[in-house]
């Protein structure tokens, strides 16, 4: 007999799908509604008056007033609403205020409404149901789930609650799966990672996990302690282990390894969440890219990314993008951030719907000679010469080595940890750079033209790169290593790490 909450899950699934499929296919007419609301809401805030909201009546008229955020850009704006001073980028006072490590700035406090909280459960939720309504499996909401997240504990010292934002959504599982919920509110309050996953594998290890959730290279050390614990593939200890749900970082890289960890592939679901707001999720298993959420407070805007640091560049609207161009998102939202650069560009897949995949930073890429290397084209490629050459990897950043000794020509430089090396490295690595030309024209042109050599690795040491964010002070919740870079800042922190 099926159970009553899986038959439950189904019949909710099919009725969001109903409505997915409504606003995904007329996406032009809800971002154009969208983006009146937003420009209707705010224009009796600080900012609204500031930009001339009240004389906004299309995209063009936005364009002139409002010019293009960063964080940076915006402080002055945030600032005020952090000294509680209300109807400054939004209606009255956010409800949080996300805080994240900022670059240049130190925290950065980004600002979370009741209308995009909303939404972001909203996106969150309607990933999990599309994978049921395509799959069937309801089975999942009958099993524990786990989640690796920071802290869920809040400083509500002021009339604005502070977090981390995965810290802040803790509080709005839904009540018919907080049950099933992993792990308990004191060992998610722990704020050291190591000890906080060694108390999470000790309270799963003999439960009956469906769930898994969280970012790759974070959920690969809980696997790796359980496998070390237990001594069985993850699929072994756990036999409903049936969906991994991830998200911030590409998942190729670490996906030959996590096979391995969890003794067979299992289902996933990536997901595009943000402190600024929840952008895509994957809802189809059958589908490269995830959908875009149109519908979810977010007004999108799109610079070709080649473009993006020309004096006036180009914003497109959702109707003017084209498929496998590389572009940097900007975004306005129902939490106030107004043609605001989020960082991440995004390539399309599909138009319809509209289905991205994240292609990397705008700030994270590398381009010392003109190559304009992207994370995706790295990511790709070293998968591919994992599929070719064996090996698995564990992590791994890219850096332009520009003067190299004894007269050499410059190279990319590859820090990599691996989890087992390839039989031939030197195979290895010609595939590679194989791969990065194939990838790159720009980086064909330069290997071809001799101004730069063929890449180079650097093996790190196992745990260098957990050892390296520990000394950041940046282990666990939300941090990932970057990619690469156009400098040497991470690269020559690393050098200490190499074997």
């Amino acid at each position: 007999m099926i159970p009553l909450k899986a038959i439950a899950a189904k019949l909710f699934a099919a009725r969001i799908d109903k409505k997915t499929k409504k606003w995904s296919s007329n996406p032009v007419k809800i971002q154009e509604s969208l983006f009146n609301s937003l420009i209707e809401n705010a224009k009796g805030t600080v900012f609204g008056k500031d930009h001339g909201f009240e004389g906004i009546k299309s995209h063009q008229d936005f364009v002139k007033a409002v010019p293009i955020r960063d964080y940076e850009d915006l402080k002055t704006y945030i600032n005020r609403v952090v000294n509680e001073e209300k109807d400054v980028l939004w209606p009255g006072l956010p409800s949080y205020f996300a805080k994240t490590s900022g670059t240049t700035s130190g925290a950065k406090y980004i600002p979370i409404t009741a209308a995009s909280m909303k939404q972001q459960v909203r996106a969150s939720r309607d990933a999990i149901l599309s994978y049921i309504h395509e799959t069937g499996n309801a089975d999942i909401v009958l099993r524990k789930m786990i989640f690796l997240q920071g802290s869920p504990k809040l400083d509500e010292s002021k009339k604005i609650k502070t977090g981390r934002l995965s810290g802040i959504s803790a509080h709005y599982v839904p009540n018919y799966l907080q049950k099933n919920r992993l792990p308990s509110w004191e060992t998610n309050c722990i704020e050291d990672w190591e000890t906080k996953v060694d108390a999470i594998v000790e309270e799963t290890i003999n439960q009956d996990m469906g769930v898994i959730a969280g970012i790759p290279s974070w959920v690969q050390m809980y696997f790796e302690k359980l496998k070390e614990k237990s001594g069985k593939p993850i699929t072994g200890l756990f036999k409903n282990f049936q969906l991994f749900i991830y998200g911030g970082v590409n998942y190729k890289p670490y996906q030959a390894k996590f096979v391995e960890l969890m003794g067979k592939e299992v289902d996933s679901i990536e997901l595009f969440p943000a402190s600024e707001g929840f952008f895509a999720y994957q809802d189809k298993q059958s589908e490269v890219g995830m959908l875009l959420c149109l519908d979810h407070g977010i007004f999108y805007e799109f610079i070709e990314a080649d473009h993006f640091f020309d004096d006036n560049p180009k914003r497109l609207t959702i109707a003017e993008v084209q498929k496998g161009v590389n572009y940097a998102m900007i975004i306005s939202t129902n939490a106030g951030l107004w043609a605001y650069n989020i960082g991440d560009t995004v390539q399309f897949v599909s138009t319809d719907p509209y289905r991205v995949i994240v292609s990397g930073r705008i700030k994270h890429f590398i381009s010392a000679f003109g190559e304009h290397v992207i994370a995706k084209e790295v990511e790709y490629s070293m998968k591919k010469a994992i599929d070719e050459c064996g090996g698995s990897v564990v992590e791994f950043t890219v850096a332009p080595q520009i003067v190299p000794k004894d007269g050499e020509l410059p190279y990319h430089e590859w820090f990599v940890e691996f989890e087992q090396l390839p039989e031939d490295l030197n195979a290895f690595t010609q595939a590679l750079d194989l791969e990065m030309q194939s990838q790159n024209t720009y980086y064909d042109d330069l290997i071809k033209g001799n101004v730069l050599q063929r890449l180079q690795i650097r093996i790190v040491q196992k745990g260098g790169f957990t050892n390296l964010m520990k000394k950041r002070g940046k282990l666990g919740g939300q941090n990932k290593i970057q990619r690469l870079a156009n400098d040497r800042s991470l690269a020559d922190e690393l050098v200490d790490y190499i074997q």
